[in-house]
C-alpha cells in the first residue's frame, strides 16, 4: 500500500503540465501543420518565391532604380485572392507611422511603383493600395493551391542619407543598402498574411527564397552582397580575382584590397558602369553594400571537418577606422566557435561579410556594424551580429512577433563566444537592466508579442531574459545533452518558420525530458529572481547553507565560500533544485574548515534584491 502510494507520488512529481498555448497556435496541431513533439506536422507547408532583381544604384544621388521579377509559389491549401507586399523603404515616406524620429531631409516619397504586371497583365499603378510599408494587390484570377504567380515590378526610391535605421548611405562613397526591393509578404499557417507594418523597431519576417541579383554601380565601386558573386571576371581586374580566390582557400588573413590599391583605382573593370551579379538560395532576404574607398580583408576557415567546406569571412572597412583591423580576427574566430563549440553546427553559408557602417544589424551573410571604441566592444558587437546567422536566418523566425526567439540566442552566443575570443572580457550585457526592472510593470512575460512591447520591456524580453533562460537550460542539461536538444530544434526547423511551442517541444524531445516546469516559470509567468542566504550552520564535520528562493523565477545557485585560513571554495547548483517547487534548498559543505564569509550569486544569475546575498561570521 505504502509502496504504491510512493510510486504514485513520484509519478505525479515527474508529470509536467502542458504549456499555455493561444488557440490560434493550438489550431495548427488539429490541422496537422505542426506537431506537439515540436516537429513540423504531416501537412506543414510554406510558400516561397524566386526573385530576379536588376537594379542600378547612383551613389551621388542615392537613387536606386530597376526591376524585380518574382515567381511566387502558393504551397498553401488556401485560394489566395490578394497578394500582400512589403515596401520597407517606405519607413522614410512622408506620413508613414514610425517609432523613431527621422530627419526632415530624409523624409520623401518612398517607393515609387512605376509599372506592375501580374502574369503579364499590366496593372494601373495609380490604383495600388499602398499603406506605408504594406501594399495590397487584388488578384483578378485567384491563385489556387499549388499554383504560381508571375509578378513584374519596375520601381525606384532614394536611399536615406542620415536617420540610419539598418540601411542608408554611410558616408560619401559608401552605402549599406537593405530592404531595397518590393517583396511578397509571408503567408503562413498561423496568421495568413503578415499584415504587421514595419515601424522601425520590431524586425522582419520573410519567406525562404531564391535570389538572383544584378547590381549596377559606377566604376571603382566594389559590391558585397548576400550570396555568391558569379561574375568576378566581368567586374574585377585579374589581380583582385586572384587574391579573392587565394582568400577562399586560406585559413590565414588575405588582404584583397589595401589602402594603396584604393588610391591606385585599378580594382574594377574600367567600364563606366559595372553590373555585379550574385546568387543565393535558401535565404529569407538579400542585401548589398558598396564602396569606392574601403579595404577588404578575408580568411576562409574550415567550418565542416567532414567535408572540409570553408566559409570566407570578410572585414570591409574605411582605412581611417584603424580599430576595424581587429574585426577580421574576431569574425573568423566567431565563425569557428559557432561551428565547433556553440551551437556546434557547421557555419551554413559560403561567406560572412562584416561591413563598416553606421548600424548594428544582421542580414543573411552580411553584417552592418559601426566602428567600436575598444576591442572588447568590437568583440561583443561582431559575435552578436554574426550569431544571428542561425537565428533568424537559418531558422526563419518571425521577429515581428517573437523577437526573443532570435535576439535571445544572439545574446547567449555573445556571452559565451566573447569570453572564448578574450578570456579577460566580462560581458554583462543586459544584466543590470534586468536586475533593476524584473517584476515591475515594465517586465511582462517573455512570450508577450514583440509587437505589443516598447522600450525597456521590449529590450528585456528580447535579449537578457531569454538569453538567461537558454543559459540555465544549458547548465541544467550539460553541454552534450543541450547540444543534442538544440540540434533537434535546428534540424526540425531549418528553412522553416517555427513558432514558440515548436521550440519548447523540440527542446523537450531532443533532451528526452519534459522541461515545461522551467519553460512555464521563466517564459510564460510573471515574477522576479531573488535568492537569499537564509541560514548557515557549521560543525566539526562540515556545514550547511540554506538558500531561500524569495522570488518565483528559478535561477542557479552559485556560492563563493571564504574560509578562516583565507582559502576559497565554489559551490554550484543548477536550476534542477527548484523543479519540485521547493522554496528553500540546503547546500552541504563537506569541508571541516571554518567559513568566514559567503557570497551568493554570479554574473549571469540575476537577483533583484542582492543585499541578503552576503553572510559573514560574527566576530
Amino acid at each position: 500500500m505504502l509502496a504504491g502510494l510512493l510510486a504514485a507520488l513520484a509519478l505525479a512529481a515527474g508529470a509536467q503540465p502542458a504549456l499555455p498555448i493561444a488557440r490560434n497556435l493550438r489550431a495548427t496541431y488539429a490541422r496537422g501543420t505542426r506537431a506537439e513533439n515540436g516537429a513540423p506536422g504531416p501537412h506543414y507547408w510554406q510558400n516561397t518565391a524566386a526573385y530576379d532583381i536588376d537594379v542600378a544604384y547612383n551613389p551621388s544621388s542615392r537613387r536606386l532604380s530597376g526591376t524585380v521579377d518574382i515567381v511566387y509559389q502558393n504551397n498553401s491549401p488556401d485560394t489566395l485572392r490578394q497578394i500582400w507586399f512589403k515596401l520597407y523603404p517606405n519607413l522614410y515616406q512622408e506620413g508613414a507611422p514610425r517609432v523613431n524620429r527621422i530627419a526632415p531631409e530624409d523624409i520623401g516619397d518612398g517607393v515609387q511603383i512605376q509599372q506592375m504586371a501580374l502574369n503579364g497583365q499590366r496593372l494601373d499603378v495609380r490604383q495600388l493600395a499602398i499603406d506605408a510599408t504594406n501594399m495590397v494587390v487584388p488578384l483578378g484570377a485567384p491563385l489556387l493551391p499549388h499554383q504560381s504567380l508571375k509578378v513584374a515590378i519596375t520601381y525606384a526610391y532614394t536611399l536615406n542619407q542620415g536617420s540610419h535605421n539598418r540601411t542608408g548611405e554611410v558616408e560619401p562613397g559608401s552605402a549599406f543598402v537593405a530592404y531595397f526591393f518590393p517583396r511578397i509578404a509571408v503567408y503562413d499557417d498561423l496568421d495568413g498574411w503578415n499584415r504587421w507594418p514595419y515601424t522601425g523597431v520590431a524586425e522582419f519576417y520573410n519567406d525562404f527564397c531564391t535570389f538572383k541579383a544584378s547590381i549596377t554601380v559606377p566604376r571603382n565601386y566594389v559590391v558585397w552582397a548576400t550570396g555568391d558573386l558569379v561574375n568576378p571576371g566581368e567586374v574585377l581586374t585579374k589581380k583582385y580575382i586572384d587574391r579573392l580566390h587565394r582568400a577562399e582557400q586560406s585559413e590565414g588573413v588575405t588582404t584583397i584590397i589595401d589602402s594603396t590599391d584604393v588610391r591606385r583605382r585599378d580594382i574594377t573593370n574600367p567600364d563606366a558602369q559595372n553590373a555585379w551579379r550574385f546568387e543565393a538560395r535558401d535565404v529569407p532576404d538579400f542585401v548589398f553594400a558598396t564602396a569606392d574607398h574601403y579595404v577588404w580583408q578575408a580568411a576562409s576557415p574550415v567550418v565542416d571537418p567532414k567535408t572540409q567546406r570553408r566559409t570566407r569571412v570578410d572585414a570591409v572597412y574605411s582605412p581611417q577606422h584603424r580599430d576595424y583591423r581587429d574585426v577580421i580576427d574576431i569574425a573568423r574566430r566567431t565563425v569557428l566557435a559557432m561551428s565547433y563549440t556553440f551551437p556546434k553546427w557547421p557555419f551554413p553559408y559560403a561567406h560572412e561579410t562584416v561591413f563598416d557602417g553606421r548600424d548594428q544589424m544582421e542580414y543573411p551573410m552580411m553584417v552592418n556594424d559601426n566602428p567600436s571604441a575598444t576591442r572588447q566592444e568590437a568583440i561583443t558587437l561582431t559575435d552578436h551580429e554574426i550569431f544571428h546567422t542561425m537565428f533568424p536566418f537559418y531558422l526563419g523566425i518571425n521577429e515581428t512577433k517573437y523577437g526573443w526567439m532570435d535576439e535571445g540566442w544572439a545574446t547567449i552566443g555573445e556571452w559565451l563566444i566573447s569570453s572564448m575570443i578574450d578570456p579577460t572580457l566580462v560581458d554583462s550585457y543586459g544584466m543590470q537592466p534586468y536586475n533593476a526592472a524584473a517584476g515591475t510593470e515594465a517586465d511582462p512575460p517573455i512570450v508577450t508579442l514583440s509587437s505589443q512591447q516598447t522600450d525597456q520591456a521590449f529590450f528585456l524580453n528580447s535579449y537578457p531574459k531569454p538569453g538567461l533562460g537558454y543559459l540555465f537550460v544549458k547548465d541544467l542539461l550539460g553541454d552534450e545533452l543541450f547540444t543534442r536538444a538544440l540540434h533537434t530544434y535546428i534540424r526540425n526547423w531549418h528553412g522553416k518558420h517555427p513558432m514558440p511551442h515548436d521550440f519548447f517541444n523540440s527542446m523537450n524531445a531532443g533532451a528526452g525530458q519534459n522541461l515545461n516546469w522551467f519553460w512555464r516559470r521563466w517564459f510564460f509567468e510573471d515574477g522576479y529572481p531573488d535568492l537569499a542566504i537564509a541560514r548557515v550552520a557549521q560543525g566539526p564535520s562540515g556545514g550547511e547553507i540554506t538558500i531561500e528562493a524569495k522570488g518565483t523565477k528559478p535561477v542557479p545557485i552559485d556560492l563563493l565560500l571564504t574560509f578562516a585560513d583565507g582559502t576559497t571554495q565554489k559551490i554550484h547548483r543548477t536550476i534542477a533544485v527548484w523543479q519540485a517547487g521547493a522554496h528553500a534548498v540546503v547546500v552541504p559543505v563537506s569541508s571541516k574548515k571554518t567559513i568566514s564569509k559567503i557570497l551568493l550569486g554570479s554574473l549571469y544569475v540575476p537577483d533583484s534584491f542582492p543585499k541578503d546575498n552576503v553572510w559573514e561570521m560574527a566576530r
